[in-house]
C-alpha cells in the first residue's frame, strides 16, 4: 500500500468517524483509566490534530525521532498517530528497560525528545541522565504537555518511504538493533493481516480485537493497529496478559478476536472452569507458540480455533495457518503466497530438500525481493546487507517444508533464546557478564521451561570455580543492567567452556546427548519479575 500514515487515518477517521477505535478495559489498580476507556474514531482525529498542531508549532517535523515510554495506555496510539502526521518517528521504548538499555536506545537513535509517563519517568530519567548525549524530557498523562523547542519543524515530504517507527529487536550480535519502519511498510502491514482470509475472518467495522502484547512490539503497536484502522474496527488494550481476569475482560469489552503468545495457553487451561469461560463472542485467536499437545484440547473447551502464525519485525507479511487442515498436532504456521516466498537452506544457503530443516528465507519476488520488508537497521548498513545476502531475508529460524509447502517451526538459532514471546540474544548477556571482573569465559544458552518455551542459562568458567555466593552476584549483576526477562535463569559454573581452534565457543559441545544442563545449576527464575 502506498501513502502515508496521515492521509490514511484521515479518510479513515472520517469514513468510521462513529466507530470505537480504542477501549481500555476496567482495572482499578492500573496506574491510568482505572475507570476504564474509549474513544471513537471521530473523537480520535481531533486529539491526533491538536497534538500533531502543537509538535509541529514546537519545531519538531520530518526525520526528527521522538522517545515514547508511555507502556500500553491509548495515549502511545494517538500520539504516534499525530507523530507520524508530520513526518516525526516514534521511538517506543520498552516500560521493562533498565537504565542503561533506555540510555542505549536514546543515544543509538539520535532522539531530539524524549516522552514519558509519571510512573515511567523514573526510568526515562535515568536513561537520560546516563545518555552521552542531552535529550529533553517531558512527562504526560492523558494530555500532551507544553513542548521544549524542537529542532525547526518541517524538512521536506512526507512519502511511503519516511521513517514511521524505529523499533528495537534483540540482535545476534548483541546490542538490540533499531528496524527502520516506513509508512508504506507500516499500512502494507495491517492490510495483508486485514486480507488474509480463510479463519482469519476480519468483519468490516464490526471486530474488537483484545491484544494483550506490548506496544512497543510490532504485533500490537503496527500490525493490528493497523489493520483494526483499516477495516473501522476497534482495538483493545489490556495493560498485559492476566490470566485471572482474561475471560471477563474479554467478555466485558465484547472482543470477537484475540492474540495469544505460546504462554497464554497452558496458563489459561490450568484454571478451573469459571463463570466467565464461556460468555465471551471470540470467533478466532492469532499467535504463535502453542504446544500442539495443548492446542486441540483448548479449542474443543472454549470453542474457537487457536491459528498459528509467523512474523518479525523486519517483515510485514505474516505466514499463518489460517486454511484448513491446519495441523494442530505438530508446530505448522502455514505456507508462502503470492508476495511471500519461502525458501529453506542449510548454511552454505543452499535450498535443502523437502522434510529437511534448515534456516527459513524469504523474499517478495525474484524481481523485487526487498518490497514489503524494512528499511533496514540503523547505523548498520553491513548487518543489513548480511540479513539479505543472495537476495533472501535471512530470519535465523530452523524450519521444515514438507511437500504440500506447509512450513513447520522447528528450532530457532542457538544464540537467540525465545522467553515468553521476547526474543533475547546470547550475545548481550555474555558481554554483560564478560564485563565482570571474576569471568574468565561465559556461554549463554537456551535451555527449555515447561512454562517459558525457554530459558536463559549462563554457563560460566571462573577462577576458584564459583559457588552459590558468586551466582548470587553475577545474577544481581546482570538484573540491574538488563531487562528482566534477560537475566539468567540459570547459572552453571564449570570447568571450562570448549572452544575451536580460533578460540570460537562451540555451544554443541557444552553438553553431551541426554545430559540435562540444569544438573548443578543455581536456580534464579522464580527471582525474573518486573522490579
Amino acid at each position: 500500500m502506498q501513502g502515508t500514515i496521515g492521509a490514511f487515518f484521515e479518510e479513515k477517521s472520517k469514513k468510521y468517524a462513529g466507530n470505537e477505535f480504542l477501549v481500555v478495559p476496567k482495572d482499578s489498580a492500573r496506574a491510568y483509566h482505572p475507570e476504564g476507556y474509549g474513544i471513537t474514531y471521530g473523537a480520535a482525529a481531533e486529539i491526533v490534530a491538536r497534538w500533531q498542531a502543537a509538535l509541529g508549532e514546537a519545531g519538531y517535523g520530518v526525520g526528527d525521532r521522538i522517545a515514547v515510554l508511555l507502556g500500553n495506555r491509548p495515549e502511545m496510539m494517538l500520539l504516534k498517530l499525530a507523530m507520524n502526521g508530520l513526518g516525526i518517528s516514534w521511538v517506543p521504548v520498552n516500560p521493562d528497560y533498565r537504565p542503561a538499555e533506555a540510555a542505549y536506545l536514546l543515544e543509538d537513535s539520535g532522539a531530539c525528545l524524549a516522552i514519558t509517563a509519571p510512573d515511567l519517568a523514573g526510568l526515562m530519567r535515568a536513561g537520560v541522565a546516563e545518555a552521552t548525549v542531552d535529550v529533553p524530557l517531558i512527562e504526560m498523562d492523558r494530555e500532551l504537555p507544553e513542548l521544549p523547542q524542537g529542532p525547526g519543524g518541517q524538512r521536506g515530504k512526507i512519502t511511503g518511504e519516511t521513517e514511521a517507527s524505529l523499533i528495537y529487536t534483540s540482535g545476534t550480535t548483541g546490542r538490540p538493533k533499531g528496524c527502520m519502519l516506513g509508512h508504506g511498510y507500516e499500512l502494507d502491514m495491517g492490510r495483508w493481516y486485514a486480507t488474509r482470509g480463510g479463519l482469519i475472518d476480519f468483519r468490516e467495522g464490526e471486530d474488537r480485537i483484545y491484544n494483550p502484547l506490548p506496544l512497543f512490539h510490532v504485533n500490537a503497536g503496527i500490525i493490528t493497529f493497523y489493520c483494526a484502522i483499516d477495516l473501522g474496527n476497534c482495538q483493545i488494550l489490556p495493560e498485559r496478559f492476566r490470566a485471572n481476569s482474561w475471560w471477563r475482560e474479554l467478555t466485558e469489552t465484547g472482543a470477537t478476536v484475540v492474540h495469544y503468545l505460546g504462554i497464554v495457553i497452558p496458563a489459561l487451561m490450568n484454571i478451573a472452569e469459571g463463570p466467565w469461560d464461556h460468555t465471551h463472542k471470540v470467533r478466532f485467536a492469532v499467535g504463535a507458540g502453542v504446544e500442539p499437545t495443548l492446542h486441540g484440547p483448548f479449542e474443543e473447551r472454549f470453542g474457537f480455533p487457536l491459528i498459528e502464525v509467523w512474523g518479525m519485525t523486519e517483515m510485514c507479511r505474516i505466514i499463518g495457518a489460517n486454511h484448513e487442515p491446519r495441523m494442530i498436532d505438530t508446530r505448522a504456521f502455514g505456507r508462502p503466497s503470492p508476495g511471500l516466498e519461502v525458501r529453506v537452506v542449510d548454511q552454505d544457503d543452499n535450498e535443502v530438500p523437502r522434510g529437511t530443516p534448515g534456516e527459513m528465507t524469504l523474499r517478495y519476488s525474484a524481481e523485487e525481493p526487498r518490497r514489503g520488508f524494512f528499511s533496514g537497521y540503523l547505523n548498520l548498513p553491513e548487518a543489513t546487507e548480511e540479513a539479505w545476502k543472495g537476495g533472501w531475508f535471512h530470519t535465523g529460524d530452523t524450519v521444515m517444508m514438507d511437500e504440500s509447502d506447509m512450513v513447520f517451526f522447528v528450532d530457532r538459532k542457538k544464540n537467540i533464546i525465545r522467553r515468553s514471546g521476547e526474543n533475547i540474544a546470547a550475545a548481550e548477556i555474555e558481554a554483560c557478564l564478560q564485563e565482570h571482573p571474576t569471568v574468565d569465559r561465559v556461554a549463554v544458552l537456551a535451555v527449555e521451561d515447561a512454562m517459558r518455551d525457554e530459558e536463559v542459562m549462563a554457563c560460566l568458567s571462573v577462577e576458584g570455580g564459583g559457588d552459590e555466593a558468586l551466582a548470587e552476584e553475577l545474577f544481581a549483576w546482570c538484573f540491574k543492567r538488563l531487562t528482566y526477562y534477560k537475566a539468567p535463569g540459570w547459572i552453571r559454573f564449570v570447568e571450562e567452556i570448549p572452544v575451536t581452534g580460533t578460540q570460537k565457543i562451540q555451544k554443541h559441545a557444552m553438553f553431551g546427548e541426554g545430559e540435562d544442563p540444569t544438573t548443578g545449576a543455581f536456580d534464579f527464575r522464580p527471582r525474573k519479575k518486573r522490579g
